[in-house]
Protein backbone atom coordinates (compact mmCIF):
# COMPACT_ATOMS: atom_id res chain seq x y z
CA UNK A 1 0.00 0.00 0.00
CA UNK A 2 2.80 2.44 0.84
CA UNK A 3 4.60 2.22 -2.55
CA UNK A 4 1.26 2.93 -4.28
CA UNK A 5 0.73 6.02 -2.13
CA UNK A 6 4.30 7.11 -2.87
CA UNK A 7 3.74 6.77 -6.61
CA UNK A 8 0.41 8.61 -6.53
CA UNK A 9 2.06 11.47 -4.65
CA UNK A 10 4.94 11.61 -7.14
CA UNK A 11 2.48 11.67 -10.06
CA UNK A 12 0.62 14.59 -8.49
CA UNK A 13 3.93 16.35 -7.92
CA UNK A 14 4.88 15.91 -11.56
CA UNK A 15 1.58 17.38 -12.80
CA UNK A 16 1.82 20.35 -10.42
CA UNK A 17 5.49 20.92 -11.21
CA UNK A 18 4.82 21.01 -14.96
CA UNK A 19 1.98 23.47 -14.36
CA UNK A 20 4.22 25.73 -12.26
CA UNK A 21 7.04 25.41 -14.81
CA UNK A 22 4.73 26.49 -17.64
CA UNK A 23 3.58 29.50 -15.63
CA UNK A 24 7.17 30.41 -14.78
CA UNK A 25 8.38 30.34 -18.37
CA UNK A 26 5.30 32.21 -19.64
CA UNK A 27 5.26 34.94 -16.98
CA UNK A 28 9.06 35.18 -17.03
CA UNK A 29 9.01 36.01 -20.73
CA UNK A 30 5.99 38.34 -20.46
CA UNK A 31 7.28 40.29 -17.44
CA UNK A 32 10.94 40.25 -18.49
CA UNK A 33 11.96 38.80 -15.12
CA UNK A 34 15.09 36.65 -15.13
CA UNK A 35 14.34 35.35 -11.64
CA UNK A 36 10.84 34.17 -12.65
CA UNK A 37 12.33 32.50 -15.74
CA UNK A 38 14.86 30.78 -13.46
CA UNK A 39 11.98 29.63 -11.27
CA UNK A 40 10.27 28.09 -14.31
CA UNK A 41 13.42 26.31 -15.51
CA UNK A 42 14.05 25.08 -11.95
CA UNK A 43 10.54 23.60 -11.88
CA UNK A 44 10.98 21.98 -15.30
CA UNK A 45 14.14 20.19 -14.18
CA UNK A 46 12.41 19.23 -10.94
CA UNK A 47 9.58 17.63 -12.95
CA UNK A 48 12.10 15.59 -14.94
CA UNK A 49 13.72 14.36 -11.72
CA UNK A 50 10.29 13.48 -10.29
CA UNK A 51 9.61 11.34 -13.37
CA UNK A 52 12.92 9.56 -12.82
CA UNK A 53 12.07 9.07 -9.14
CA UNK A 54 8.68 7.60 -10.07
CA UNK A 55 10.35 5.12 -12.45
CA UNK A 56 12.86 4.04 -9.79
CA UNK A 57 10.14 3.69 -7.13
CA UNK A 58 8.38 1.23 -9.43
CA UNK A 59 11.60 -0.71 -9.85
CA UNK A 60 11.99 -0.88 -6.07
CA UNK A 61 8.67 -2.73 -5.83
CA UNK A 62 10.08 -5.58 -7.94
CA UNK A 63 12.74 -6.26 -5.28
CA UNK A 64 15.04 -8.24 -7.60
CA UNK A 65 15.59 -9.62 -11.11
CA UNK A 66 17.97 -12.15 -12.73
CA UNK A 67 20.36 -9.28 -13.55
CA UNK A 68 19.89 -7.28 -10.32
CA UNK A 69 19.66 -10.08 -7.80
CA UNK A 70 20.14 -7.77 -4.82
CA UNK A 71 17.29 -5.54 -5.98
CA UNK A 72 17.28 -1.94 -7.14
CA UNK A 73 17.97 -0.18 -3.82
CA UNK A 74 21.24 1.26 -5.07
CA UNK A 75 19.38 3.34 -7.68
CA UNK A 76 17.66 5.48 -5.03
CA UNK A 77 20.80 7.31 -3.79
CA UNK A 78 22.11 7.54 -7.36
CA UNK A 79 18.96 9.38 -8.45
CA UNK A 80 19.12 11.59 -5.36
CA UNK A 81 22.76 12.47 -6.11
CA UNK A 82 21.90 13.29 -9.74
CA UNK A 83 18.98 15.44 -8.61
CA UNK A 84 21.13 17.39 -6.16
CA UNK A 85 23.98 17.79 -8.67
CA UNK A 86 21.69 19.20 -11.38
CA UNK A 87 20.06 21.64 -8.96
CA UNK A 88 23.52 22.73 -7.74
CA UNK A 89 24.64 23.45 -11.30
CA UNK A 90 21.39 25.29 -12.00
CA UNK A 91 21.87 27.53 -8.95
CA UNK A 92 25.46 28.26 -9.98
CA UNK A 93 24.40 29.11 -13.55
CA UNK A 94 21.62 31.37 -12.26
CA UNK A 95 24.07 33.16 -9.98
CA UNK A 96 26.36 33.89 -12.93
CA UNK A 97 23.39 35.23 -14.91
CA UNK A 98 22.49 37.45 -11.96
CA UNK A 99 26.00 38.88 -11.87
CA UNK A 100 25.86 39.56 -15.59
CA UNK A 101 22.52 41.32 -15.14
CA UNK A 102 23.98 43.56 -12.42
CA UNK A 103 27.01 44.41 -14.58
CA UNK A 104 24.74 45.29 -17.52
CA UNK A 105 22.67 47.73 -15.45
CA UNK A 106 19.71 45.52 -14.61
CA UNK A 107 16.38 45.38 -16.45
CA UNK A 108 12.91 46.94 -16.33
CA UNK A 109 10.09 44.56 -15.34
CA UNK A 110 6.30 44.42 -15.56
CA UNK A 111 5.78 44.12 -11.82
CA UNK A 112 2.01 43.61 -11.94
CA UNK A 113 2.41 40.34 -13.89
CA UNK A 114 5.33 39.30 -11.70
CA UNK A 115 3.30 39.79 -8.50
CA UNK A 116 0.38 37.72 -9.81
CA UNK A 117 2.73 34.88 -10.74
CA UNK A 118 4.64 34.93 -7.44
CA UNK A 119 1.46 34.93 -5.34
CA UNK A 120 -0.15 31.98 -7.14
CA UNK A 121 3.00 29.87 -7.32
CA UNK A 122 4.00 30.49 -3.69
CA UNK A 123 0.63 29.17 -2.49
CA UNK A 124 0.93 26.07 -4.71
CA UNK A 125 4.51 25.33 -3.60
CA UNK A 126 3.84 25.60 0.14
CA UNK A 127 0.68 23.50 -0.18
CA UNK A 128 2.55 20.74 -2.05
CA UNK A 129 5.43 20.78 0.45
CA UNK A 130 3.02 20.39 3.39
CA UNK A 131 1.09 17.62 1.63
CA UNK A 132 4.19 15.60 0.72
CA UNK A 133 5.63 15.87 4.22
CA UNK A 134 2.37 14.58 5.66
CA UNK A 135 2.34 11.66 3.23
CA UNK A 136 6.01 10.89 3.84
CA UNK A 137 5.40 10.47 7.56
CA UNK A 138 3.54 7.30 6.54
CA UNK A 139 5.74 6.22 3.62
CA UNK A 140 9.29 7.11 4.70
CA UNK A 141 10.49 7.67 1.12
CA UNK A 142 13.77 9.44 0.29
CA UNK A 143 12.21 10.50 -3.02
CA UNK A 144 9.27 12.21 -1.30
CA UNK A 145 11.57 13.81 1.27
CA UNK A 146 13.71 15.35 -1.48
CA UNK A 147 10.65 16.31 -3.52
CA UNK A 148 9.02 18.01 -0.52
CA UNK A 149 12.29 19.83 0.13
CA UNK A 150 12.28 20.97 -3.48
CA UNK A 151 8.72 22.32 -3.18
CA UNK A 152 9.61 24.15 0.04
CA UNK A 153 12.72 25.60 -1.60
CA UNK A 154 10.68 26.75 -4.60
CA UNK A 155 8.02 28.23 -2.30
CA UNK A 156 10.54 30.23 -0.32
CA UNK A 157 12.17 31.49 -3.51
CA UNK A 158 8.81 32.56 -4.92
CA UNK A 159 7.74 34.19 -1.64
CA UNK A 160 10.96 36.20 -1.65
CA UNK A 161 10.27 37.18 -5.26
CA UNK A 162 6.78 38.34 -4.27
CA UNK A 163 8.14 40.49 -1.45
CA UNK A 164 10.80 42.04 -3.69
CA UNK A 165 8.33 42.77 -6.49
CA UNK A 166 5.91 44.45 -4.08
CA UNK A 167 8.73 46.58 -2.66
CA UNK A 168 9.87 47.51 -6.18
CA UNK A 169 6.33 48.51 -7.12
CA UNK A 170 6.15 50.75 -4.05
CA UNK A 171 9.48 52.38 -4.95
CA UNK A 172 8.23 53.61 -8.35
CA UNK A 173 8.26 57.39 -8.45
CA UNK A 174 10.36 57.69 -5.30
CA UNK A 175 13.95 58.87 -4.82
CA UNK A 176 15.11 55.24 -4.86
CA UNK A 177 13.48 54.48 -8.23
CA UNK A 178 16.90 54.29 -9.93
CA UNK A 179 17.54 51.02 -8.03
CA UNK A 180 14.46 49.27 -9.39
CA UNK A 181 16.15 47.77 -12.52
CA UNK A 182 18.72 46.04 -10.28
CA UNK A 183 16.18 44.35 -8.01
CA UNK A 184 15.55 41.29 -10.19
CA UNK A 185 19.23 40.43 -10.70
CA UNK A 186 20.18 41.24 -7.10
CA UNK A 187 17.36 39.09 -5.78
CA UNK A 188 18.32 36.20 -8.05
CA UNK A 189 21.93 36.34 -6.84
CA UNK A 190 20.89 36.34 -3.17
CA UNK A 191 18.41 33.51 -3.62
CA UNK A 192 20.82 31.20 -5.42
CA UNK A 193 23.47 31.71 -2.74
CA UNK A 194 20.96 31.24 0.09
CA UNK A 195 19.51 28.00 -1.26
CA UNK A 196 22.68 26.47 -2.68
CA UNK A 197 23.28 24.47 0.56
CA UNK A 198 20.04 22.51 -0.04
CA UNK A 199 21.09 20.62 -3.21
CA UNK A 200 24.65 20.34 -1.88
CA UNK A 201 23.23 18.66 1.22
CA UNK A 202 21.23 16.25 -0.97
CA UNK A 203 24.38 15.29 -2.88
CA UNK A 204 26.36 14.84 0.35
CA UNK A 205 23.77 12.51 1.92
CA UNK A 206 23.29 10.54 -1.29
CA UNK A 207 27.01 10.07 -1.87
CA UNK A 208 27.41 8.63 1.63
CA UNK A 209 25.01 5.89 0.57
CA UNK A 210 26.56 5.45 -2.87
CA UNK A 211 30.00 5.05 -1.23
CA UNK A 212 28.43 2.82 1.47
CA UNK A 213 29.67 4.89 4.39
CA UNK A 214 28.64 3.11 7.59
CA UNK A 215 25.81 4.97 9.43
CA UNK A 216 27.15 5.62 12.93
CA UNK A 217 23.77 5.16 14.64
CA UNK A 218 23.19 1.77 13.00
CA UNK A 219 26.75 0.67 13.76
CA UNK A 220 26.28 1.52 17.46
CA UNK A 221 22.96 -0.31 17.53
CA UNK A 222 24.42 -3.49 16.04
CA UNK A 223 27.40 -3.41 18.41
CA UNK A 224 25.07 -2.93 21.36
CA UNK A 225 23.00 -5.96 20.35
CA UNK A 226 26.11 -8.06 19.81
CA UNK A 227 27.48 -7.25 23.28
CA UNK A 228 24.55 -9.16 24.77
CA UNK A 229 24.74 -11.99 22.24
CA UNK A 230 28.48 -12.57 22.74
CA UNK A 231 27.95 -13.41 26.41
CA UNK A 232 26.88 -16.89 25.33
CA UNK A 233 29.38 -19.62 26.05
CA UNK A 234 31.16 -20.78 22.92
CA UNK A 235 31.09 -17.48 21.04
CA UNK A 236 34.61 -16.06 20.80
CA UNK A 237 34.48 -12.94 18.60
CA UNK A 238 32.50 -11.21 15.86
CA UNK A 239 32.91 -8.77 13.00
CA UNK A 240 30.03 -6.57 11.82
CA UNK A 241 29.59 -4.46 8.69
CA UNK A 242 26.73 -2.01 8.11
CA UNK A 243 25.69 0.31 5.29
CA UNK A 244 22.60 2.09 4.01
CA UNK A 245 21.52 2.06 0.37
CA UNK A 246 18.37 4.03 -0.33
CA UNK A 247 15.63 2.85 2.01
CA UNK A 248 17.36 -0.46 2.83
CA UNK A 249 19.99 -0.99 5.54
CA UNK A 250 22.57 -3.73 4.96
CA UNK A 251 23.75 -5.58 8.08
CA UNK A 252 26.36 -8.35 7.86
CA UNK A 253 27.68 -10.13 10.96
CA UNK A 254 30.26 -12.93 11.20
CA UNK A 255 30.58 -14.75 14.53
CA UNK A 256 33.64 -16.83 15.44
CA UNK A 257 32.76 -19.86 17.62
CA UNK A 258 34.55 -22.73 19.30
CA UNK A 259 35.33 -25.55 16.82
CA UNK A 260 32.68 -27.83 18.31
CA UNK A 261 30.06 -25.17 19.09
CA UNK A 262 27.71 -25.91 16.19
CA UNK A 263 27.87 -29.67 16.76
CA UNK A 264 27.17 -29.37 20.49
CA UNK A 265 24.52 -26.63 20.38
CA UNK A 266 22.77 -27.69 17.18
CA UNK A 267 21.02 -25.71 14.46
CA UNK A 268 18.25 -24.64 16.86
CA UNK A 269 20.79 -22.72 18.99
CA UNK A 270 22.12 -20.92 15.91
CA UNK A 271 18.59 -19.92 14.92
CA UNK A 272 17.96 -18.70 18.46
CA UNK A 273 20.97 -16.37 18.15
CA UNK A 274 19.56 -15.09 14.86
CA UNK A 275 16.20 -14.40 16.52
CA UNK A 276 17.89 -12.58 19.41
CA UNK A 277 19.82 -10.30 17.04
CA UNK A 278 16.72 -9.77 14.91
CA UNK A 279 14.68 -8.75 17.95
CA UNK A 280 17.32 -6.24 19.02
CA UNK A 281 17.34 -4.34 15.71
CA UNK A 282 15.01 -1.36 15.41
CA UNK A 283 14.91 -1.38 11.59
CA UNK A 284 11.87 -3.32 10.25
CA UNK A 285 12.66 -6.61 8.51
CA UNK A 286 11.33 -5.34 5.16
CA UNK A 287 13.81 -2.43 5.22
CA UNK A 288 17.02 -4.37 5.88
CA UNK A 289 19.25 -6.98 4.27
CA UNK A 290 20.46 -9.05 7.21
CA UNK A 291 23.18 -11.70 6.90
CA UNK A 292 24.54 -13.72 9.84
CA UNK A 293 27.34 -16.28 9.44
CA UNK A 294 29.03 -18.62 11.91
CA UNK A 295 32.56 -19.97 11.55
CA UNK A 296 35.19 -21.64 13.74
CA UNK A 297 38.02 -20.27 11.59
CA UNK A 298 38.81 -16.55 12.21
CA UNK A 299 40.06 -16.22 8.63
CA UNK A 300 36.46 -16.45 7.37
CA UNK A 301 35.03 -13.89 9.80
Amino acid sequence: MQPTLEQRTLKLSIVMTLSVASLGVLFGLLSGSQSILFDGVFSTIDAGMSLLSLWVSRLLMRESSPRFQHGYWHLEPLVAALNGAILTLLCFYAFLNALRGLMEGGRVLAFDLAIVYALVVAVVCFAMAAYQRRVNRRVGSEFLRIDAQGWLMAGLITAALLLAFVIALLLEGSAAASWIPYIDSLLLACLTLAFLPVPIGIVRRAMKEVLMVAPSALDREVRGVMEEVMRRDGLLAYHSHVAKTGRVSVIEIHIVTRPNFAAEAGVAALDEIRREIDAGLSIPAEKRWFTLAFTADPRWA
